[in-house]
């Protein structure tokens, strides 16, 4: 059996979507599956046994009528048996639409669902999550193939390899990081501006992790974002500045995901970086942007090992009745409401857990 699973979207969802992959491994083992995504998600994919090939669809093809339609006709020559379409976006429609495969899941959209045989429904918001509804949703698209309930793995992995791991090793030991101490990632900055905590409350909530703590603190940014990093370190008290290991840095992703693996546990904004602790078994501490559903992307949350706040925690009344668009317009107002001595007591014992 041939299986192409789709996910043309950020390094989080693609992540979380490998789970599907892992569990169609697991109930057919002999089968190829392939991965297509971006070509700036593909490390996260890396490593994994349960992956046959990456599939990267250039943005340079993505620009060209010719060069898509051949890349289309690629894929059929590939002949897959199945084809799951994670986002369902207008490329994918069409990459479904010639592929010829006979089984073909999606969600369900009123506008593309005659392309496929499965058009599978998410679940409601209220409805309660096992996992978090990122990861709920996901296992839904394997009910067509009716696996063996053995074989669902709902856990995203991911996979460093010796050389990776030497590597991080030595750039701990250059800057004089000590396995002694517990070692904390912070995720520092969002992937926008509108899933980044503000800076001010940033500082103080790294203030309160180095507090009294023999710790050594990294922290998670972009070369580009440096100004931003800078800023917030500037901001923390000078105690604390003593604890961080600032210049610290993965140059890429797979470094970053060595250097995480290296880590104790991960505190600070959600997005890729807490999705990838996670991936590696790493308890974490996340902030949420009012406008994200915690819902959706609190997975395995279990008030332990990951442990997640919003503002709707403390201040419910703040956003009820508001849809994402509006609560995006006042965002800033939003966060200068979600005061970090609101959730002081669930950090401390967050940290109290895994120091």
């Amino acid at each position: 059996m041939k299986i192409l699973v789709i996910q043309q979207k950020r390094i989080g969802d693609v992540l979380v979507s490998s789970i599907l992959c892992n569990s169609l491994k697991k109930q057919y083992p002999d089968s190829v599956i392939d991965f297509m995504c971006y070509a700036h998600c593909k490390d996260v994919l890396i490593g994994n046994p349960n992956i046959d090939t990456v599939i990267i669809l250039p943005e340079i093809t993505r620009k060209s009528y010719l060069s898509l339609f051949k890349f289309f006709f690629e894929i059929r020559s590939q002949k897959y048996d199945v084809l799951i379409d994670i986002y369902g976006k207008l490329e994918t429609n069409l990459i479904t639409l010639f592929s010829g495969s006979k089984t073909k899941i999606s969600y369900y959209k009123w506008y593309s669902a005659l392309l496929y045989n499965h058009n599978i429904k998410r679940l409601q918001k209220e409805e309660p999550a096992k996992y978090g509804q990122a990861i709920d949703n996901r296992l839904l698209l394997l009910n067509p193939l009716k696996l063996a309930d053995k074989t669902i793995d709902p856990h995203p992995k991911l996979f460093v390899s010796q050389k990776e791991n030497q590597d991080a090793t030595a750039l701990f030991a250059e800057h004089k990081i000590s396995s002694d101490k517990k070692i904390v990632m912070i995720s520092l900055l969002g992937s926008e501006k509108s899933k980044t905590y503000p800076s001010e409350y940033m500082a103080r909530v790294i203030d309160y992790v180095a507090d009294n703590r023999d710790i050594d603190i990294l922290f998670n940014y972009f070369p580009s974002q440096i100004e931003e990093a800078k800023k917030i370190l500037d901001l923390c008290s000078k105690s604390t500045q003593e604890k961080v290991s600032f210049d610290l840095l993965g140059n890429d992703v797979r470094s970053f995901i060595a250097i995480m693996d290296q880590c104790d546990f991960i505190i600070g904004n959600d997005g890729g970086a807490v999705n990838m602790a996670k991936a590696l078994g790493k308890p974490s501490f996340t902030i949420f942007s009012p406008h994200v559903d915690k819902k959706d992307w609190a997975t395995f949350e279990d008030g332990l090992q990951n442990i997640s706040v919003h503002l709707s925690d403390y201040k419910p009344e703040s956003i009820n009745g508001l849809a994402t668009k509006e609560i995006k317009t006042i965002i800033s107002s939003l966060y200068n409401e979600f005061n970090p001595e609101l959730f002081k007591d669930k950090l401390n014992f967050f940290l109290n857990q895994h120091q």
